[in-house]
Protein backbone atom coordinates (compact mmCIF):
# COMPACT_ATOMS: atom_id res chain seq x y z
CA UNK A 1 0.00 0.00 0.00
CA UNK A 2 1.16 3.32 -1.16
CA UNK A 3 2.26 6.21 1.83
CA UNK A 4 -0.79 8.33 0.54
CA UNK A 5 -2.98 5.42 1.21
CA UNK A 6 -2.23 5.07 4.64
CA UNK A 7 -2.90 8.76 5.30
CA UNK A 8 -6.23 8.49 3.73
CA UNK A 9 -6.74 5.73 5.99
CA UNK A 10 -5.54 7.39 8.74
CA UNK A 11 -7.20 10.69 8.39
CA UNK A 12 -10.63 8.68 7.75
CA UNK A 13 -10.42 6.55 11.18
CA UNK A 14 -9.76 10.17 12.73
CA UNK A 15 -12.80 11.52 11.14
CA UNK A 16 -14.89 8.64 12.32
CA UNK A 17 -13.27 9.04 15.98
CA UNK A 18 -13.96 13.03 16.15
CA UNK A 19 -18.14 12.63 14.36
CA UNK A 20 -18.54 9.25 17.34
CA UNK A 21 -17.15 11.62 19.75
CA UNK A 22 -19.80 14.22 18.79
CA UNK A 23 -22.61 11.80 18.80
CA UNK A 24 -21.18 10.56 21.98
CA UNK A 25 -21.56 13.93 23.57
CA UNK A 26 -25.26 14.81 22.27
CA UNK A 27 -26.18 11.26 24.13
CA UNK A 28 -24.69 11.93 27.00
CA UNK A 29 -26.58 15.69 27.09
CA UNK A 30 -30.04 13.84 26.05
CA UNK A 31 -29.98 11.55 28.63
CA UNK A 32 -28.92 14.21 31.61
CA UNK A 33 -31.67 16.07 30.65
CA UNK A 34 -34.10 13.78 30.12
CA UNK A 35 -35.45 14.39 33.70
CA UNK A 36 -35.62 18.25 33.08
CA UNK A 37 -34.61 20.62 35.29
CA UNK A 38 -30.85 21.25 33.17
CA UNK A 39 -29.79 24.45 32.39
CA UNK A 40 -25.90 26.36 30.93
CA UNK A 41 -24.04 26.63 33.80
CA UNK A 42 -20.38 27.38 33.62
CA UNK A 43 -17.94 26.99 36.86
CA UNK A 44 -14.82 28.83 37.73
CA UNK A 45 -12.35 26.04 38.84
CA UNK A 46 -9.09 27.74 38.89
CA UNK A 47 -10.08 31.52 40.73
CA UNK A 48 -6.71 32.33 41.18
CA UNK A 49 -5.97 34.45 38.17
CA UNK A 50 -8.40 37.19 36.99
CA UNK A 51 -11.02 36.33 34.33
CA UNK A 52 -9.40 32.85 33.78
CA UNK A 53 -10.41 29.20 34.71
CA UNK A 54 -13.25 29.00 33.59
CA UNK A 55 -15.11 25.65 31.91
CA UNK A 56 -18.51 25.14 30.56
CA UNK A 57 -20.82 23.23 31.37
CA UNK A 58 -24.50 21.94 32.51
CA UNK A 59 -26.07 21.94 35.82
CA UNK A 60 -29.16 19.82 37.36
CA UNK A 61 -31.09 19.66 39.84
CA UNK A 62 -31.29 16.74 41.91
CA UNK A 63 -33.44 16.58 44.98
CA UNK A 64 -31.61 18.58 47.48
CA UNK A 65 -28.52 18.86 45.41
CA UNK A 66 -26.81 20.92 42.59
CA UNK A 67 -24.89 18.65 40.22
CA UNK A 68 -22.79 20.33 37.58
CA UNK A 69 -21.27 18.22 34.44
CA UNK A 70 -18.28 19.40 31.99
CA UNK A 71 -19.82 20.24 28.81
CA UNK A 72 -16.97 18.19 26.77
CA UNK A 73 -16.93 15.31 29.15
CA UNK A 74 -18.53 11.73 28.63
CA UNK A 75 -18.56 11.27 32.64
CA UNK A 76 -21.62 9.99 33.09
CA UNK A 77 -21.48 11.69 37.12
CA UNK A 78 -21.19 15.16 37.88
CA UNK A 79 -17.67 16.84 38.16
CA UNK A 80 -18.97 18.79 41.30
CA UNK A 81 -21.80 18.99 43.61
CA UNK A 82 -23.15 21.45 46.24
CA UNK A 83 -25.89 20.69 49.28
CA UNK A 84 -28.79 23.20 49.39
CA UNK A 85 -28.20 23.34 52.92
CA UNK A 86 -24.85 24.35 52.05
CA UNK A 87 -24.59 26.97 49.02
CA UNK A 88 -25.43 30.42 50.13
CA UNK A 89 -25.93 33.71 47.17
CA UNK A 90 -23.42 35.64 47.89
CA UNK A 91 -24.83 38.44 44.83
CA UNK A 92 -23.47 38.66 41.44
CA UNK A 93 -21.97 40.78 38.70
CA UNK A 94 -21.64 41.57 35.28
CA UNK A 95 -18.79 39.65 32.67
CA UNK A 96 -14.78 41.31 33.07
CA UNK A 97 -12.15 41.36 30.31
CA UNK A 98 -11.37 37.42 29.31
CA UNK A 99 -14.56 36.23 30.69
CA UNK A 100 -16.31 38.04 27.90
CA UNK A 101 -14.87 35.04 25.64
CA UNK A 102 -14.65 32.58 27.69
CA UNK A 103 -18.74 32.72 28.95
CA UNK A 104 -21.94 32.43 27.17
CA UNK A 105 -22.37 36.33 26.18
CA UNK A 106 -26.06 36.95 27.99
CA UNK A 107 -24.76 34.82 31.67
CA UNK A 108 -24.13 36.69 34.59
CA UNK A 109 -21.14 35.73 37.52
CA UNK A 110 -22.81 34.79 40.81
CA UNK A 111 -20.77 34.77 43.91
CA UNK A 112 -21.99 31.89 46.53
CA UNK A 113 -20.96 30.43 50.02
CA UNK A 114 -20.04 26.71 50.75
CA UNK A 115 -18.41 24.86 53.91
CA UNK A 116 -15.47 24.55 51.85
CA UNK A 117 -15.27 28.38 50.59
CA UNK A 118 -16.57 30.42 47.99
CA UNK A 119 -17.20 29.32 44.56
CA UNK A 120 -18.19 31.68 41.33
CA UNK A 121 -21.23 30.13 39.18
CA UNK A 122 -22.03 31.85 35.43
CA UNK A 123 -25.30 31.45 34.32
CA UNK A 124 -28.54 33.60 32.68
CA UNK A 125 -30.76 35.60 34.09
CA UNK A 126 -33.83 33.17 33.65
CA UNK A 127 -31.38 30.26 35.46
CA UNK A 128 -30.61 32.76 38.15
CA UNK A 129 -34.19 33.46 39.29
CA UNK A 130 -34.65 29.39 38.85
CA UNK A 131 -31.39 29.18 41.05
CA UNK A 132 -32.97 31.47 43.53
CA UNK A 133 -36.04 29.78 43.97
CA UNK A 134 -34.44 26.78 44.33
CA UNK A 135 -32.60 27.86 47.18
CA UNK A 136 -35.89 29.89 48.81
CA UNK A 137 -37.31 26.54 48.74
CA UNK A 138 -35.28 24.89 51.62
CA UNK A 139 -37.31 22.49 53.55
CA UNK A 140 -38.93 23.61 56.84
CA UNK A 141 -36.41 24.32 60.16
CA UNK A 142 -33.73 25.49 57.88
CA UNK A 143 -31.78 28.44 59.84
CA UNK A 144 -32.11 31.67 57.31
CA UNK A 145 -30.00 33.34 59.60
CA UNK A 146 -26.73 32.28 57.93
Amino acid sequence: MAWWQWLIDIAGVLLLLVLLYGLALVVRRRLLSRHGGTFELSHRVRPQKAGRGWVLGVGRYSGQNLEWFRLFSLAPRPKRTWARDDLYYDGRREQRGAEQVSLYPDHVVIHCQTAAGEIELALSQASLTGFQSWLEARPPGTDWSR
